[in-house]
Protein backbone atom coordinates (compact mmCIF):
# COMPACT_ATOMS: atom_id res chain seq x y z
CA UNK A 1 0.00 0.00 0.00
CA UNK A 2 1.18 3.61 -0.97
CA UNK A 3 0.38 6.92 0.53
CA UNK A 4 0.39 10.03 -2.06
CA UNK A 5 2.65 12.48 -0.48
CA UNK A 6 1.23 15.76 -1.16
CA UNK A 7 3.77 19.30 -1.38
CA UNK A 8 2.89 19.86 2.31
CA UNK A 9 4.29 16.53 3.08
CA UNK A 10 6.97 16.16 1.43
CA UNK A 11 8.18 19.56 3.01
CA UNK A 12 7.19 18.50 6.39
CA UNK A 13 9.20 15.41 5.99
CA UNK A 14 12.42 17.32 6.13
CA UNK A 15 11.81 18.40 9.50
CA UNK A 16 14.60 16.52 10.78
CA UNK A 17 17.01 18.12 8.53
CA UNK A 18 15.90 21.90 8.45
CA UNK A 19 18.98 23.22 7.41
CA UNK A 20 19.49 21.25 3.87
CA UNK A 21 17.13 22.97 1.95
CA UNK A 22 15.40 26.31 1.63
CA UNK A 23 10.94 26.33 1.60
CA UNK A 24 11.57 27.06 -2.37
CA UNK A 25 14.13 24.46 -2.69
CA UNK A 26 11.93 21.67 -1.23
CA UNK A 27 8.62 23.13 -3.50
CA UNK A 28 11.73 22.61 -6.45
CA UNK A 29 12.78 19.40 -5.25
CA UNK A 30 9.51 18.45 -4.63
CA UNK A 31 7.88 19.39 -8.92
CA UNK A 32 11.27 17.26 -9.67
CA UNK A 33 10.42 14.39 -8.14
CA UNK A 34 7.28 14.24 -8.82
CA UNK A 35 7.50 14.93 -13.05
CA UNK A 36 10.63 12.11 -12.21
CA UNK A 37 7.64 9.68 -11.32
CA UNK A 38 4.97 10.96 -14.24
CA UNK A 39 8.11 10.51 -16.90
CA UNK A 40 9.10 7.20 -15.94
CA UNK A 41 6.26 5.80 -14.50
CA UNK A 42 8.06 4.96 -11.32
CA UNK A 43 7.73 5.53 -7.90
CA UNK A 44 9.99 6.88 -5.31
CA UNK A 45 10.15 6.30 -1.37
CA UNK A 46 10.44 9.05 0.19
CA UNK A 47 13.46 9.15 2.39
CA UNK A 48 14.43 12.62 3.24
CA UNK A 49 17.93 11.89 4.46
CA UNK A 50 18.37 9.89 1.74
CA UNK A 51 17.91 12.84 -0.72
CA UNK A 52 19.89 15.24 2.05
CA UNK A 53 22.74 12.96 1.38
CA UNK A 54 22.29 13.02 -2.80
CA UNK A 55 21.33 16.63 -3.28
CA UNK A 56 22.75 20.17 -2.07
CA UNK A 57 21.23 22.99 -2.52
CA UNK A 58 23.33 26.47 -3.94
CA UNK A 59 22.21 30.12 -3.77
CA UNK A 60 24.47 30.86 -6.52
CA UNK A 61 27.39 29.92 -8.75
CA UNK A 62 30.16 31.34 -6.68
CA UNK A 63 29.07 28.53 -3.71
CA UNK A 64 28.87 26.18 -5.76
CA UNK A 65 32.29 27.03 -7.42
CA UNK A 66 33.42 27.49 -3.68
CA UNK A 67 32.65 23.57 -3.42
CA UNK A 68 33.53 22.06 -6.64
CA UNK A 69 36.23 24.30 -8.17
CA UNK A 70 36.55 27.15 -11.04
CA UNK A 71 36.05 24.98 -13.61
CA UNK A 72 32.21 26.00 -13.73
CA UNK A 73 31.47 29.17 -14.94
CA UNK A 74 27.81 28.57 -16.06
CA UNK A 75 25.15 26.42 -14.95
CA UNK A 76 25.32 24.98 -18.20
CA UNK A 77 28.81 23.83 -17.34
CA UNK A 78 27.41 21.95 -13.92
CA UNK A 79 24.32 20.51 -16.19
CA UNK A 80 27.40 18.76 -17.93
CA UNK A 81 28.39 17.33 -15.28
CA UNK A 82 24.97 16.32 -13.29
CA UNK A 83 21.16 17.13 -13.20
CA UNK A 84 20.24 20.28 -11.70
CA UNK A 85 16.98 21.61 -10.40
CA UNK A 86 16.69 25.72 -10.80
CA UNK A 87 14.89 27.55 -8.15
CA UNK A 88 15.32 30.92 -8.97
CA UNK A 89 17.58 33.06 -11.33
CA UNK A 90 20.62 32.08 -9.30
CA UNK A 91 19.37 29.28 -6.46
CA UNK A 92 20.00 25.85 -7.46
CA UNK A 93 19.70 22.42 -6.37
CA UNK A 94 22.48 19.48 -8.02
CA UNK A 95 22.33 15.97 -7.87
CA UNK A 96 25.98 15.61 -6.32
CA UNK A 97 29.04 14.28 -8.23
Amino acid sequence: MKNTVTESMFRDSFQCRPDNFSYEGLGALFNYFTEFEEDCGTELELDPIAFCCEYTEYEGIQEFKDVYGVRYNSISDIRDCTQVIMINDYSFIIQNF
